[in-house]
């Protein structure tokens, strides 16, 4: 099941991801990078699976560099999982649906 993840941005991360009552996964990644692009089909399904009870987002670094710097994104993929604004895991690197899954229901 695939569902739509949002597109989070250097404008909309504050609103969207940070002040947030749910759980957030954000992926940051950019059209280039291979193993974001291998993991691009995982977070739509991620989308669908969560959806109404974990914000499932992607983050572009190329035309969102703010937002990446702020969290010291210098390796990508990079998934950050938010809660109450704050991060409380981070996963570097395509990995599993399963993995992924794991850390979220950690959170949730």
């Amino acid at each position: 099941m695939s569902g739509k993840y949002l597109v989070a941005t250097d404008k909309n991360f504050k609103e969207e991801i940070l002040e947030s009552d749910k759980v957030a996964l954000v992926d940051f990644w950019a059209a280039w990078c291979g193993p974001c692009m291998m993991l691009g089909p995982v977070i739509d399904e991620l989308a669908g699976d969560y959806e109404g009870k974990a914000v499932i987002a992607k983050v572009n670094v190329d035309e969102n560099p703010n937002t990446a710097a702020q969290y010291g994104i210098r390796s990508i993929p990079s998934l950050l999982i938010f809660k109450n604004g704050q991060v409380v895991d981070q996963i570097v690197g395509a990995q599993p649906k399963k993995a992924i899954a794991t850390k979220i229901d950690l959170y949730i």
